[in-house]
């Protein structure tokens, strides 16, 4: 053998280290000099890729040498595409792709539920998701796993139900919304593997859920909202990436995958965890009522009622959290 490591089991093995798949030759496992390390570099295609999320696994597969590939609305920021239900010249980007990932949608949260903002929310997911799917369908060589985006939205409010991904469906707007979204990505599966991605509250300080938090702490007027007893189910922005990049290396996992920490906790426990971290007070509570008038009709989905959710599917088939508790995310990001 070379070097100072011994390798076990079959004549030639597969393994990730720092999420790179390395093969080792059959000659090195069984003692012969030939040591040759073969790495793949994958080829992504991202869709919503300058995003909160998208930029960060971008910037993540781009470290460790892969290729990546986003598909913008602006072809200064990649390749051009128009996300209208259709394929177009940019499908060819998706040729001989290890992974799709869609992250593509009107953001959530960005503005009061009016009826035109709710239309934007659920058409912009369909056309993305109807364009990706054609285009895969289509394809000469298609990408061996489609990551479709999807949230915890799903399961709609269920107070503190434990939330598997073999839970039923909502029925509320958002359920409604992520329900029709994942059923579009399936239309690829035909073609592909096909893995949706049911992300919770995403936790880093640049972007995401947790910035608009961040103020009344400061402030030292922060706490709880609303009863406090809703419970968020929460994951940090590293362990994310961590996840999509695990289903893409993952030939076994396909369908639903819960995209949150393993211990989901109550909002009065997240504003305790959070105060800990700030090394400020968490004891003012924001009234339900104050926060529906600010939030609208999003106030009760988003904030006010939640989901207790748990990456079932994740944790029994092998993934390792980097931050398995509430506490431990909030201390890395203060």
């Amino acid at each position: 053998m070379c070097g100072h490591h011994q390798f076990a089991g079959p004549a030639a093995h597969l393994f990730s280290k720092t999420n790179r798949l390395v093969s080792i030759s059959d000659a090195a496992v069984s003692g012969g000099a030939d040591c040759t390390i073969h790495w793949t570099a994958m080829k992504v295609v991202i869709a919503g890729g300058t995003g909160f999320l998208g930029r960060a696994l971008a910037v993540s597969l781009a470290a460790d040498g892969h290729q990546v590939v986003v598909l913008s609305r602006s072809s200064s920021q990649g390749v051009a595409w128009t996300p209208d239900g259709q394929t177009g010249p940019w499908a060819a980007a998706l040729e001989g792709a290890t992974a799709v990932v869609n992250l593509a949608g009107e953001s959530i949260a960005g503005a009061r539920w009016t009826a035109p903002h709710k239309r934007r929310i659920l058409e912009s997911r369909i056309q993305a998701t109807e364009s990706l799917a054609a285009a895969i369908r289509s394809a000469s060589a298609p990408p061996s796993v489609f990551v479709s985006g999807s949230a915890i939205g799903y399961y709609g409010p269920r107070g503190d139900e434990i939330l598997t991904e073999e839970a039923t469906p909502g029925s509320d707007f958002l359920a409604s919304v992520c329900r029709q979204w994942e059923q579009l990505a399936q239309a690829a599966s035909d073609r592909t593997r096909v893995v949706c991605i049911r992300g919770g509250l995403v936790l880093e300080r640049d972007g995401g859920p947790l910035p608009p938090m961040l103020p009344p702490f400061w402030f030292g007027v922060g706490g709880p909202v609303g009863s406090g007893r809703q419970f968020w189910s929460w994951i940090h922005r590293a362990d994310w990436v961590a996840m999509v990049r695990w289903a893409i290396e993952t030939p076994a996992v396909n369908g639903p995958l819960n995209a949150t920490g393993p211990v989901p906790v109550t909002n009065r426990e997240f504003a305790r965890a959070l105060g800990r971290a700030m090394r400020r007070p968490a004891f003012m509570p924001a009234p339900a009522v104050a926060v529906r008038l600010i939030l609208g009709e999003m106030a009760d989905p988003l904030v006010l009622t939640g989901q207790r959710v748990v990456p079932a599917r994740a944790e029994r088939m092998g993934f390792t959290f980097r931050y398995r508790t509430v506490s431990e995310a909030l201390d890395a990001l203060f």
